[in-house]
């Protein structure tokens, strides 16, 4: 058999059959330089949380509320080991979540420090027609090096989005879209029917970044190997909190270029309460565990808190929970390999045959794999490997969080409250036979 490296790594069978060699000529990728965001506002004090995210610093000048946006290139890691090349806001993706109340003027600066002319669209505001943000329609692109000013009036409470109406394709899907969240006229409440308000915001993305490089492609219309809340992949995802009795809104969006999320929770059911449409009226809710958020899309749930643990919240479309390593990878599931790692270790030093029973081997070993790339499935948690990654993240419930509303760590279930392999004499006791 003469197969070349080269051949190997790009058509995948090295790394499918996780076939990852031990050592890959590839050139180490540099560090992050991304700007540090600034720390969300702490849940429970009336506004919305941003998980790895941040929210839109402004200033009142003569009532009118005033931001600033600024369009450019940042690096940005999706988890640890990948980093890429991306375009957003203010030095992040998505970039900062705009945050205001019903009747509020507003007026936002957007300067554009891209190579190409770009505009800003908000998307889902009912606003004047020369205010939209269509670039040739509505109003001439900003060229690189201009600073464009937008006037007017959140009319009514939601949750929205920005992002461009120039050349949307390519920045987009560099990561170039963000939240805003209108609350109703007198602001946001800390507390509904008594119950604490914990406000947060998820903005799904899929990109296409091939392995060992830096650049997502704009031109990819599926197969995405990288699925993301807020720009970061599991394990990079920072968790949701709240304590047991809580009312825990999630405000979900997607900007992604071609699919629809369904985002299940796990130990709860919600109720979808508004689109960016509008809200639900109450008796058109009902209780769901999965609500699907079509692209160009906002919905937000509403749960109550109802019991301690650390409950998964991701895509079920079982693709976009897992990270890049598993895409364009050859089919080993039931072949026979005996002799197949001699072959090809003559070919790829340490080359190891893996995925005829499963995938599940190649998220418990530690290997090494092609630099800033990211293994298939998750990271690790109190009971091995969580063989999950992407479009994944976690809500931790307790009874009482730590000062600050902190990450918990990880949840130590009561004695006997667990699974575990059955017992001899549980088997014999239930008439079992395995």
């Amino acid at each position: 058999m003469t197969i070349s490296r080269r051949k190997l790594l790009t058509t995948g069978l090295a790394v499918a059959g996780a076939g990852l060699a031990k050592k890959v000529h590839a050139q180490p990728s540099p560090p992050a330089t991304a700007p540090a965001a600034a720390p969300p506002t702490p849940a429970g004090k009336g506004s919305v949380v941003v998980p790895n995210g941040s929210l839109l610093p402004w200033t009142s000048r003569g009532g009118v509320k005033v931001y600033h946006l600024v369009a450019g290139a940042l690096k940005h890691e999706i988890a640890p080991g990948l980093t890429i090349d991306a375009w957003g806001y203010n030095g992040s993706t998505p970039g900062p979540l705009l945050e205001a109340n019903e009747g509020d003027r507003v007026r936002i600066y957007v300067t554009n420090k891209l190579p190409e002319a770009t505009s800003v669209h908000w998307h889902g505001i009912l606003l004047p027609h020369g205010q939209d943000g269509v670039a040739g329609l509505t109003q001439r692109a900003i060229m690189p090096g201009q600073t464009y000013r937008y006037d007017f009036t959140f009319d009514r409470a939601g949750t929205y989005m920005y992002h461009p109406h120039s050349d949307e394709m390519t920045q987009i899907a560099l990561g170039m879209m963000g939240m805003i969240v209108v609350h109703p006229r007198g602001g946001p409440q800390a507390v509904v029917n008594g119950r604490r308000v914990r406000d947060y915001a998820l903005m799904s993305h899929e990109w296409m970044v091939p392995i060992g490089t830096r650049r997502a492609n704009p031109l990819a219309m599926n197969d995405f190997n990288v699925l993301t809340f807020n720009s970061k992949s599991f394990p990079g995802t920072a968790p949701l909190v709240a304590e047991v009795g809580d009312l825990v809104r999630l405000r979900l969006a997607n900007l992604g270029p071609m699919d629809h999320h369904p985002i299940h929770i796990h130990g709860h059911h919600f109720d979808l309460v508004a689109t960016d449409g509008g809200p639900v009226p109450p008796p058109a809710r009902h209780p769901e565990t999965t609500v699907l958020v079509p692209v160009g899309t906002t919905r937000t749930v509403e749960l109550v808190a109802r019991a301690p643990g650390d409950w998964a919240l991701h895509c079920h479309m079982t693709h976009h929970a897992m990270n890049q390593m598993g895409h364009g990878a050859a089919n080993m599931i039931g072949t026979d390999t005996r002799g197949l790692e001699a072959r090809l270790g003559r070919v790829v030093p340490g080359y190891m045959t893996m995925g005829q029973a499963g995938m599940r081997e190649m998220a418990e070993m530690d290997m090494t794999q092609p630099a800033n790339s990211i293994s298939m499935m998750g990271g690790k948690g109190p009971h091995g490997v969580i063989e999950m990654g992407g479009m994944f993240t976690i809500l931790k419930v307790r009874d009482k969080l730590p000062a600050g509303d902190g990450d918990p760590g990880w949840y130590a279930a009561p004695p006997g409250t667990t699974a575990v392999e059955a017992t001899a004499d549980d088997l014999a006791r239930d008439g079992i036979k395995p």
